[in-house]
């Protein structure tokens, strides 16, 4: 990833290398000023200049064993015990290297840096889980019953350091070399008083008592209830322990016999749950126990002095995340199993919400209440056509909708980058201005409500004055997009002929919008835009969308229904094509099965957002951001499956 948003943003017109006569003198060229050299560095030089210059490993380690046994027919206790060791750890370099002026026929050190350095890093989890589970089985006549009861912790250790140093002008033997054996802290060439230090630890640890039971009627009465009992160290003091619970039934309708005659259905099953689950993952372990950071200064005897405060209020009443969920559906098969129809409305509400709030210091509190709802909708076909051909057809689409329905207090609202979290609007809502059109002259300006936002000129954006108060100011800012899709899909088909096989699998997301936050011409120095920036406003009547190509206020870079961009996508995402050899072919090769396949995966993505990409990750409430995205790669393979 190193030098690909360089790569993006610089300008392609420049040659990257020093030639004079077709020859190169070994020099990287810097972009010239006036086209972002003070933002952007060549990013080939970035590239090729600390190529090999980090060295990283990681290893991991995860053991598990489990002693089963039975007793008094009816019983049995398992005990299992899981190991999670990961450790990462590495050593980098920073060179120094000179790059090519253009503009002064002269040479300057890459990004203004003098001396080399060296880093290190280790980061270390071990995590150990164990659970004892006791499970009852029996059956009575019409009735089947599983009882289970168990016991879990989990142990979670977390270890991390990392360092940096860099050379120094005086030290007799130079710079830090470029060769591995060097690149420690405590190398001979690092100068001592550049050494920096950060370590850092955390201990988590959770118990949990469970239990579950399992009913059925006549195979046909289904009824399954959980409880469990959970306790998390992370939490304050007296709210650590919390009891959750869920229940859920169903009914295979075709079991019953007034379903005898129905014969084009041959299984309908109905279901329903409801749940109350708990979570306590959140953004500290130590929520009693707050650190101390520089907050200030002071004087005392004419010395300045930094001051300290608490990085954060202790949270002595912090308590568990409430998950309360339902859902009711069905799960069908007919006409000789040939077709599947399920279908599902779900409804989840998170409720006590962990937050961190901004203040004097940070506190921690539990409030507001987020739900996520739709349906969920499956269908296949199978069939077989003739004696060596069958093929198949799945599908399955789900609608979400989410909704904040209550936040920290009434009134209360977050923002973050260009979300919004506010009661009543989807979460993680994009909040800006809408563009009505672009400024075409100064009679345009003085005909529109005034800006209090940034002062404009001719080619800026003429944002819409939303609550109609005659200005243009951070009140006019509403809803302007929502990041969450309408619906995603995903359908996959496949065929068998005489051994031959071939399988596709799709899938698409609608009705989203994402943010695009790069490219947009607004930056305070000319770089590489978009190609839609072509079209930008060059005078009256040239552009009614496109602003002018720069500008120092930023006033253009305002969040605004222009950044907003249609996240609706389809995409190949898996092909796979191959011969399952007849078993008589292979017996003479002592072989029990043999395949051969060619795979593709990410064949095609049709899109319409700037970018390599139309899949953008993010936090809960702040997500689908269009930074670009790195290339999603398109990868073919060829295998061999054999079975002996």
């Amino acid at each position: 990833l190193r030098g690909f948003g360089g790569a993006l943003n610089a300008t392609p017109v420049v040659a990257p290398i020093n030639m004079i006569e077709g020859e190169f003198y070994g020099l990287y060229n810097s972009l010239p000023q006036e086209i972002g050299a003070a933002q952007i560095a060549n990013p080939l030089a970035q590239v090729e200049g600390r190529r090999y210059t980090q060295l990283n490993r990681n290893l991991q380690f995860n053991p598990n064993m489990y002693v089963e046994f039975d007793f008094f027919n009816n019983f049995t206790f398992r005990s299992n015990f899981f190991v999670n060791y990961a450790s990462g750890f590495g050593r980098g370099y920073q060179p120094i290297f000179n790059i090519y002026i253009p503009e002064t026929n002269t040479q300057a050190l890459a990004d203004g840096q003098a001396l080399t350095s060296v880093s290190q890093f280790e980061n270390r989890i071990i995590e150990f889980q164990q659970n004892q589970l006791l499970t009852y089985k029996n059956k009575f006549g019409s009735h089947d019953l599983t009882l289970m009861a168990g016991f879990e912790t989990i142990s979670l250790d977390n270890n991390s350091m990392s360092g940096s140093a860099k050379g120094g002008l005086s030290n007799p033997l130079g710079q830090i070399p470029n060769n591995p054996r060097f690149w420690y802290l405590n190398s001979d060439f690092v100068d001592s008083t550049t050494k920096t230090l950060n370590t850092g630890q955390s201990k988590r640890r959770n118990v949990s008592y469970f239990g579950r039971a399992l009913y059925s009627f006549k195979n046909k009465y289904l009824l399954n209830a959980s409880l469990r009992r959970d306790g998390s160290s992370a939490l304050a003091p007296g709210n650590r322990f919390d009891t959750f619970w869920a229940v859920g039934g169903a009914w295979e309708v075709t079991k019953e016999s007034f379903m005898e005659n129905v014969t084009f259905l041959n299984y309908l099953k109905v279901k329903g749950s409801y749940g109350d689950l708990g979570n306590q993952n959140s953004f500290y372990n130590y929520f009693g126990y707050p650190v101390y950071v520089e907050g200030g200064t002071g004087v005392f005897n004419g010395n300045l002095y930094p001051a300290f405060i608490k990085e954060f209020e202790e949270a002595t009443d912090l308590k568990w995340e409430h998950l309360k969920s339902y859902e009711f559906g069905f799960e069908s098969s007919m006409l000789n199993r040939r077709l599947s129809l399920d279908a599902a409305y779900y409804n989840k509400q998170t409720q006590d919400l962990l937050n961190r709030v901004d203040g004097n210091p940070d506190y921690f509190l539990n409030a507001g209440s987020i739900e996520a709802k739709g349906f969920e909708f499956t269908a296949g076909w199978k069939d077989r056509i003739a004696e060596n051909f069958t093929y198949y057809i799945n599908g399955n689409l789900t609608t979400t909708k989410t909704e904040v329905l209550k936040t920290l207090n009434d009134g209360y609202i977050g923002y973050f980058g260009s979300s919004i979290y506010q009661q009543g609007s989807p979460i993680g809502s994009f909040y800006g201005y809408q563009v009505e059109g672009i400024y075409q002259s100064y009679a345009d300006i003085l005909g529109h409500p005034a800006s209090t936002i940034g002062d404009v000129a001719p080619g800026d954006f003429k944002y819409r004055d939303i609550n109609g108060d005659g200005k243009i100011s951070a009140d006019d800012r509403t809803i302007i997009g929502d990041p969450t899709p309408d619906f995603t899909y995903g359908f996959s088909l496949g065929g068998d002929y005489k051994g031959w096989f071939l399988s596709a699998d799709f899938y698409g997301v609608y009705g989203n919008e994402v943010y695009r936050s790069w490219g947009n011409g607004s930056s305070f120095a000319p770089f590489n835009y978009r190609e839609e920036r072509m079209d930008r406003w060059t005078g009256p009547g040239t552009s009614n969308w496109e602003p002018r190509s720069y500008t120092g206020s930023g006033y253009n870079a305002l969040p605004s229904d222009y950044m907003i961009e249609d996240g609706s996508f389809f995409r190949i995402r898996n092909v796979q094509a191959g011969y399952n050899f007849n078993k008589d072919l292979i017996s003479g090769l002592k072989l029990q099965a043999l395949k051969l396949y060619v795979n593709v995966q990410n064949l095609k993505t049709w899109d319409h957002v700037n970018s390599f990409t139309p899949e953008f990750g993010g936090s809960a409430v702040e997500y689908g951001y269009n930074g670009s995205g790195y290339p999603n790669p398109r990868i073919a393979s060829v295998g061999i499956n054999a079975t002996f």
